[in-house]
């Protein structure tokens, strides 16, 4: 049975703009008598080409956020039916094999699906970094749904703590996992950062991967202590400083690197500097390593007391050889979504057209995959 491929509803209007736009079209292929008020101001001041964009089938899709539930916020009509992609559709193009299920409400389950770090990503990043570890107990913090985390455990990582105050996000990470202890609740609580501490001493935790805001950590070179949006990210270093572990993974926005011409990063290195801990950070392209996305990411990682050099080997050197939205969900074009959010679909497990789905459907594990794709062997 297939979970999560579930329509999303629309409104006349914009079932409207939908039936306008071809196969890699957009908002500009929108006829002028639809009308709309927000799309009048996209053509008087130009609007991104993604927005009420139709998925190019032969293409990698653009990137996936949390607003796969409505047409006008990015690329998610589907590429051949008049409907947005499912969630289910929506986690194949992010990486999620077929039985990571996904819990909560639609707004939910699209919340955890756009903000997830793709496996396969992860799992570039985890293979990457393998050598400065001897033992691969891991701490995940702002866990989400569980991408970047189930990526590490893909990689052969034990990922034996996870923490986010994302109710709906923690019911699926702990039905996927259950073996993982999910300290549920907000690390700015005195009580929920000392349970994290409390047991990750017990446990040994090796690393510790997350993905803090980073947004108002520096202004000009100078750090912003009274900016809310820091104390998330002054609490990932706080609980690096006091477990001191052997490496660290942040996951960010790619703009983390230029914002404030520099400062920002610069700052954040300083800040890990004064803890023992060497940087290295790098922009890397979800399609580079196996997904189907052109979802761009930076990855920072810190070493202790060790030179870090961070450069993760793509699997693919153009864009010719990525995988396409075609490679990821062709299987599905002839099968009806459920409507209703809780009521899964059956298709036929052996009917597969590219060996991106046998590993979706767990007939193949990462390795052989990026073994076959690293030879064009896509279909």
């Amino acid at each position: 049975m297939l979970y999560n491929h579930t329509i999303s509803k629309v409104s006349e209007l914009d079932m409207r703009m939908i039936l306008s736009i071809p196969e890699g079209g957009n908002w500009r292929d929108i006829p002028f008598d639809i009308p709309s008020k927000r799309l009048e101001g996209i053509r008087k001041t130009g609007g991104r080409t993604t927005l009420y964009g139709r998925i190019d089938r032969n293409k990698p899709s653009y990137t996936i956020n949390t607003y796969i539930t409505r047409p006008g916020n990015g690329t998610f009509i589907h590429p051949i039916h008049d409907r947005l992609i499912t969630p289910r559709e929506a986690a194949r193009l992010q990486s999620f094999p077929d039985d990571y299920i996904f819990y909560g409400a639609k707004s939910h389950i699209a919340t955890q699906i756009g903000n997830a770090v793709p496996p396969l990503l992860a799992y570039a990043v985890a293979k990457e970094i393998k050598h400065y570890l001897s033992s691969y107990n891991v701490l995940d913090l702002f866990s989400g749904a569980g991408g970047m985390g189930y990526g590490f455990k893909q990689a052969g990582y034990n990922v034996v703590i996870a923490n986010d105050v994302f109710k709906e996000a923690a019911i699926t990470y702990k039905k996927n996992n259950p073996n993982v202890e999910f300290i549920e609740g907000s690390i700015t609580e005195v009580s929920i950062k000392d349970k994290i501490i409390e047991s990750s001493q017990k446990k040994s935790i090796d690393i510790i991967i997350g993905g803090p805001p980073c947004q108002g950590f520096s202004l000009a070179g100078k750090r912003l202590s009274d900016d809310p949006r820091n104390f998330l990210y002054k609490e990932f270093v706080s609980l690096v400083d006091n477990l001191k572990p052997k490496v660290f993974v942040m996951e960010n926005v790619p703009g983390i690197l230029s914002s404030n011409a520099g400062k920002t990063f610069e700052s954040i290195k300083s800040e890990f500097s004064a803890l023992g801990y060497c940087l290295s950070a790098q922009k890397l392209l979800a399609s580079d390593y196996g997904v189907p996305q052109k979802r761009k990411r930076v990855f920072i990682v810190g070493t202790y007391n060790m030179e870090c050099k961070f450069n993760p080997s793509k699997i693919f050197d153009d864009e010719i050889n990525y995988l396409s939205v075609d490679d990821a969900i062709s299987d599905l074009y002839d099968i009806q979504p459920s409507s209703c959010k809780d009521t899964p679909v059956e298709y036929n497990d052996n009917l597969f057209k590219s060996n991106y789905q046998k590993y979706l459907r767990n007939q193949i594990d990462v390795p052989e995959l990026l073994n076959l794709i690293s030879k064009s062997l896509a279909i």
